[in-house]
């Protein structure tokens, strides 16, 4: 086993399940989610989850973690992971978390702390009994002098936004952006992590011809079931593959917009998770186009490699 935690990272539809699946089997792994969405009960088609079938009998957590009407936030997820990685290093098994979710990652991975730092119930209350009192423009007039960059983020109407920045700076004496790059630094578990990357307009009709199957598979009647039970507004529902359903189904858009949307919004997103991992996060890249032997071929050599470093 290897004494460090190994990620299989990138961008949707540049095929880290079929890669992780087979490095578990050879280096006596399981694998954890690393996709924000794929913690979902119902949430299957739209997120690519992996099927029973392909798993090849590796175990795998956090897929299924919640219900769809629950919410989850990224401290959860960290709790939970470095819970699951603890408990397989134990085990002597070797955790590899698999997902395109970077922050969740590095999140596990690094002192990335969001309950103990910058947060304080009382000042919350009263910045929000202020919006309600004084108008929600006073309150982000008066972010827009103490932290100019978080505003020009932030939606003027979005008070529960305009709140927390303002929250994070009388608790901690910082700006949003000085917090946060005041912590993430130092190294929680060591760690591997393997990318996969493919030229962006080969992943763009990758992504394309992906949301076109997953309307075969059934999409739409799996949206709509959750639709149908009253969670449009649930945070479940704001994933990409999910959310672009509701006009539709409130006969604001066509079928085609639907696709269409998909298809923009997951490019987009791709985009930006590539963009996540080429700042934030140290990745040795492998090809997503080679064939997934060749794929494994070579993360093996990268783990031999690093580990004679």
């Amino acid at each position: 086993m290897d004494e460090r935690v190994i990620a299989i990272v990138g961008p949707t539809a540049s095929g880290k399940t079929a890669l992780s699946v087979q490095l578990a089997e050879l280096l006596n792994g399981e694998i954890i989610n690393g996709d924000s969405m794929q913690v979902y009960e119902q949430l299957d088609i739209g997120t690519a989850k992996i099927k029973e079938e392909e798993t090849n009998g590796i175990p795998h957590h956090l897929f299924d973690y919640k219900k769809p009407d629950e919410s989850f936030s990224v401290s959860d997820y960290q709790t939970s992971v470095r819970q699951t990685i603890d408990e397989l290093f134990a085990r002597k098994k070797q955790p590899i978390v698999v997902g395109g979710t970077g922050m969740y990652i590095q999140a596990v991975l690094y002192d990335y702390r969001f309950t103990e730092e910058g947060h304080d119930p009382l000042v919350r209350e009263r910045l929000e009994r202020e919006a309600e009192e004084n108008g929600r423009e006073a309150l982000y007039e008066r972010l827009l002098k103490m932290d100019p960059d978080s505003a020009r983020s932030i939606h003027p109407n979005n008070v529960r936004r305009v709140v927390r920045a303002l929250e994070i700076i009388e608790v901690t004496g910082k700006t949003k952006k000085e917090h946060e790059a005041s912590q993430g630094h130092e190294v929680v578990y060591p760690h591997l992590l393997i990318g996969l990357t493919m030229d962006r307009e080969r992943l763009y009709r990758r992504i394309d011809r992906r949301v076109e199957q997953m309307i075969e598979e059934g999409l739409e009647e799996e949206v709509r079931a959750l639709y149908d039970a009253g969670l449009k507004d649930a945070q479940s529902m704001s994933a990409i593959g999910y959310k672009e359903w509701v006009a539709y189904f409130e006969g604001r858009e066509t079928l085609e917009d639907v696709v269409r949307n998909i298809q923009r919004n997951t490019r987009r997103y791709a985009k930006r998770q590539m963009t996540y991992f080429n700042n934030k996060l140290p990745i040795e890249w492998i090809d997503a186009t080679l064939p997934v032997e060749k794929q494994v071929e070579e993360a093996l050599r990268i783990i031999k490699n690093s580990r004679q470093l």
